[in-house]
């Protein structure tokens, strides 16, 4: 097992400074008019180049690489141009990140609790009403542009139910429709795969012989099917955690929430290059990191994943 996680953290350590590497030098290709903020048009070209040279971005790519991952190990993701003139992204991000981790988490519990249920009801009725109707909605979901049916909770059940229709920290009703918003895919995305899982699990052998033995139903799928089902949802769960901290970009910037997502969205509106580039990191760095977590908390709940170097990984 040990052998595995740290072969394990290998690889995301490697690819995580290959991605952060290429981020870094597309960023670089980004207009120099993110560097300056308001002041641009103010300086002559002489001007220009030596605030440019003071920030090291006339040093040749690799010397700015290796200068960037020094900052890293400080855990100094440097200071906003624009968006905050001269304030430490870091404490801007202090800032964001409890908004949209309150709201990510309450999506994804809302998500698990409507969409588990719902994704075992159609395993449980197959081809019945239950299937049909959860079939229906994740067809909606995925079918429909979601800025579509946001726009529609945000115009139209705002005035049937009477709620805000923006963001107000202090009004907590105006927190439910950014919450049921932000989970729709989610209820979704957990339906659809724990109904394949369920699927899958109960047309496999073991299922026939418990069959035969003369187990209840009720105990092959309670011990059996949904145990053996949930398994290999358990390796997304770290991600969907981890990405709470993202934040919705849309949603965000829909209901004004001032969480990471709609961060995002003005830094690049704005041209902030430096913002802009911190918050790609971290989004990157989320993905990689939950993927392995993923993959050790994957290893940890299913015996069956051989870890060795001749069986593999299932």
């Amino acid at each position: 097992m040990l052998s595995y996680v740290l072969k394990r953290l290998i690889q995301s350590i490697l690819t995580l400074i290959i991605v952060i590497s290429i981020v870094f030098g597309l960023m670089r290709l980004m207009p120099e008019e993110g560097y300056f903020g308001d002041g641009y048009e103010k300086l002559d070209e002489v001007q220009r180049e030596a605030i440019l040279q003071s920030m090291g971005l006339r040093d040749p790519l690799h010397k700015q690489l290796l200068d960037f991952y020094k900052q890293l190990l400080k855990c100094d993701l440097g200071k906003s141009i624009i968006y905050r003139p001269k304030v430490d992204i870091s404490k801007i991000l202090i800032e964001k990140i409890p908004y949209s981790f309150k709201f990510g988490l309450a999506a994804m519990g809302l998500s698990l609790v409507v969409g588990l249920p719902l994704g075992i009801l159609m395993a449980l009725n197959y081809k019945g009403f239950w299937d049909k109707l959860g079939t229906a909605y994740i067809v909606f979901i995925n079918a429909v542009p979601a800025a579509i049916y946001y726009l529609f909770l945000q115009v139209y059940v705002t005035g049937i139910l009477k709620i805000p229709m923006l963001y107000s920290q202090s009004n907590p009703i105006s927190w439910i429709l950014p919450t049921i918003s932000m989970s729709l895919g989610g209820m979704a995305s957990y339906a659809m795969w724990i109904r394949r899982y369920m699927l899958d699990e109960i047309n496999k052998d073991y299922v026939k012989l418990a069959r035969a033995k003369g187990l209840s139903n009720r105990s092959i799928m309670v011990s059996h099917v949904m145990r053996n089902a949930f398994v290999p949802m358990a390796q997304y769960l770290p991600s969907a955690v981890l990405f709470t901290i993202a934040g919705s970009i849309y949603i965000e910037s829909l209901y004004s929430i001032p969480g990471m997502g709609g961060l995002l969205v003005t830094a690049i509106q704005r041209q902030d290059n430096t913002l802009v580039q911190a918050l790609v990191l971290i989004y990157s760095s989320i993905g990689i990191i939950g993927l392995f977590l993923g993959d050790i908390f994957m290893a940890i709940l299913d015996p069956r994943i051989k870890l060795n170097k001749k069986a593999g990984a299932r």
